[in-house]
């Protein structure tokens, strides 16, 4: 067995094509109106649909679950979300985690969170260009001192 989606309700099911499409370059693998399979894997299910399938009510915002991308221009993508045509809903604005990561927090139109973060390779070589050791850098991003070690070989 293997994991082949995940889902997410969606209110206006083209509003949100257009949000991962323009936001984070999802095309649409399948569109059968109700439901729509992107890129990724992410499939998205119109709340009416949704709500017939399971028999109870969506609540949007819970907080308890994410979408996670990863981009190590966050810069450049920062300013994508700033031209984007609609208001942007911060979870929280870029930060740098106790490893190095720099990551934002962002809600789709549904209220559901989307984290965008650098790659720990791209962590790990941003440290290894500023002269940290690799044991260093290992112990900064938590990474295996053998993962860090290959990181510097490859570059």
């Amino acid at each position: 067995m293997k994991l082949k989606n995940s889902l997410i309700v969606v209110e206006d099911i083209e509003k949100s094509k257009a949000f991962y499409r323009e936001l984070f370059g999802l095309d649409v693998v399948t569109d059968f109106g109700e439901n729509v399979i992107l890129t990724e894997g992410l499939v998205l299910q119109e709340r009416k649909t949704w709500e017939r399938f399971v028999g109870k009510k969506v609540a949007y915002g819970g907080c308890d679950a994410e979408l996670y991308f990863e981009e190590n221009d966050l810069d450049f993508f920062l300013e994508r979300l700033e031209k984007y045509g609609e208001p942007i809903e911060y979870v929280n604005e870029l930060m740098e985690h106790d490893w190095g990561q720099r990551v934002i927090r962002i809600y789709d139109p549904d209220k559901h969170v989307i984290e965008i973060g650098e790659t720990m390779d791209y962590v790990a070589r941003r440290f290894l260009k500023m002269g940290m050791t690799a044991e260093q850098v290992s112990a900064k991003t938590q990474l295996p001192l053998a993962q860090v070690k290959e990181i510097l070989e490859r570059d």
